[in-house]
């Protein structure tokens, strides 16, 4: 591992942070944007969700440039996209420009997240590849517990546009870093083969120390994975299931994050002190991401998953019964995303233990890609049930049911955790 290939990564977790802080930058702003524009509760539900529709839509179109294009190349235009987009929320003039404006940013954080995972796994090497790809995630709530931070102090004497001209300003200070200290990676380049393949191949490999080559590997010529296959007899029950669990506990899962800054300002707090509570959420997700990851080596992985679960539906159905303290709902806002954030990180080994070594990029994309729609669905969902004046406490206990159906689809899914073995 030399300097090149540390500094790549960590800057493959700062890059991640940035997408952590410009999801949640919209939950920072939305009392203020409620405040402003007299927003009912419904339509800010829309709001809130519309970057993860872009999100979707950018892991999937910019996620394939990736292997297209290039890995950096696509990195830089994520970041200049997330940087226009960051610019323009600002210069919105009512709920429908901000929600276009979202929809835009989400394309570049979406396609920032397929690019950074892919970038610190090719940066490693096999040593220390777990680590990478682990860093490179915990940037995302770290981003979010930071960016947050400085955002809920910005927001005690300046407005919610304030929060998303910080987020362009972080774009635009990692913007030149990327094509200055990161090179293309060599697997990445070897699976393209673009034009002078031997000489970007030289170029990455002296960029990282190490000798040049003569000539380059043979083409892979292996058959690639369809999207139907993961529909065949053997597998379809696993996909299916995995699919449903996902989709059902991230709906819980982002009704949470996109919803507790406005529903601490509904309790008659600032908008700064409900930022405040949501930076500790992130904090007790960020805990429940590292713990989860070292228990995963000596607990059952989906036994353990099942019970984060269930703790997750016990937790924010408590949260719904919080009283108007700022303590207390930190405390319980922390706790709900500890057992929610710990069971993401989960998910991300059981997907790729379900599938079979030739299926596993093209299973965990799908299962990924298509859950993120409950990602979008729970702030809308919320939204409608605020809207219909059902009250904290009864919205809070139906979304907490999202987790319960997650772990019921998980208990009755076949086992193929030895799939790529």
């Amino acid at each position: 591992m030399g300097w090149r290939q540390i500094v790549g990564i960590a800057l493959c977790a700062l890059l991640n942070a940035l997408d952590g802080f410009d999801v949640l930058s919209i939950s920072f702003a939305s009392p203020g944007i409620a405040a402003e524009w007299h927003v009912e509760r419904k339509v800010l539900g829309y709001v809130l969700s519309m970057e993860i529709f872009g999100m979707a839509a950018g892991s999937i179109l910019l996620g394939r440039l990736t292997d297209r294009l290039g890995r950096i190349p696509t990195m830089v235009i994520c970041l200049v996209i997330m940087a226009i987009g960051m610019i323009a929320a600002p210069l919105a003039w009512d709920v429908t420009s901000l929600a276009v404006i979202r929809l835009f940013t989400g394309l570049g954080i979406g396609g920032m997240l397929a690019a950074t995972n892919a970038v610190a796994s090719e940066y490693a090497n096999t040593r220390w590849r777990s680590a990478g790809v682990a860093l490179m995630a915990a940037g995302y709530p770290l981003g979010a517990v930071v960016g947050g931070t400085i955002a809920s102090k910005m927001l005690v004497t300046g407005n919610w546009r304030d929060v998303f001209y910080l987020g362009a300003g972080l774009a635009l200070i990692l913007l030149p870093l990327v094509p200055m200290l990161m090179p293309e990676p060599i697997n990445a380049l070897l699976h393209r083969r673009p034009a002078n393949t031997l000489e970007k191949v030289n170029k990455s490999l002296r960029a990282f120390g190490h000798a040049p080559v003569d000539t380059l590997p043979p083409v892979d010529t292996a058959p690639k994975a369809r999207v139907a296959d993961l529909f065949g007899p053997e597998l379809r029950a696993v996909s299916l299931l995995l699919l449903v669990s996902y989709f059902a506990h991230i709906l819980t899962f982002y009704f949470v994050l996109k919803w507790v800054p406005k529903i601490v300002v509904d309790m008659g707090f600032p908008a700064s002190a409900a930022g405040g509570v949501l930076v500790w959420a992130n904090v007790g997700g960020l805990i429940g991401a590292i713990l989860f990851s070292l228990s995963a080596l000596r607990l059952p992985l989906r036994p353990t998953l099942m019970v984060m679960m269930v703790a997750s539906t016990v937790l924010v159905a408590v949260f719904g019964q919080s009283p108007a303290d700022l303590t207390r709902l930190s405390m319980a806002a922390a706790a709900v995303s500890f057992c929610t954030n710990s069971v993401i990180v989960g998910f991300y080994a059981l997907i790729a233990q379900s599938f079979p070594t030739p299926l596993r990029g093209t299973g965990t994309g799908f299962v990924i890609g298509v859950g993120r729609l409950g990602a979008a669905t729970g702030p809308i969902v919320a939204g409608y049930l605020f809207e219909a004046k059902l009250g904290l406490p009864v919205v809070a206990l139906a979304m907490s049911g999202g987790s319960l159906v997650a772990a019921a689809a998980l208990l009755v899914m076949p086992h193929r955790e030895n799939a790529g073995h």
